[in-house]
């Protein structure tokens, strides 16, 4: 049995990362206005915010292995220098875990097509 890979889709990983900043910033604004109980969502929020505008210049290159690259370097990070979040030690937790999962997707080349708010 073989397995069929798709093609990159630069513009899909593109319209994927615009779409994740939106909503990113729709959910710090959210935890904004819930106040100190949602400073976790806040960080959360900001975390994802910051990894795909840190990925969205490499994504126009449209090349897989260039940002497979730039999510390695970014994964080899010792710190993530951020104004504005609550918790550091928290901030960079959520970093890496959505780099890893950016990682992922880039491997299989899959879930990019899931542009919905709420993943």
């Amino acid at each position: 049995m073989s397995i069929l890979s798709k093609a990159w889709n630069g513009e899909q990983v593109r319209k994927w990362l615009e779409c994740r900043i939106d909503a990113a910033r729709l959910d710090q604004a959210a935890a904004d206005r819930r106040g100190y109980e949602a400073r976790d969502d806040y960080d959360k929020a900001a975390a994802e915010e910051w990894v795909c505008r840190s990925l969205r210049m490499v994504a126009d290159k449209d090349d897989q292995v260039a940002f497979a690259d730039r999510l390695k370097q970014l994964l080899a990070q010792d710190e993530y220098v951020v104004t504005g979040i609550y918790d550091d030690r928290r901030f960079e937790r959520y970093v890496r875990a959505i780099l890893r999962k950016l990682a992922k997707m880039t491997r299989a080349n899959e879930g990019f097509e899931n542009t919905l708010r709420f993943q």
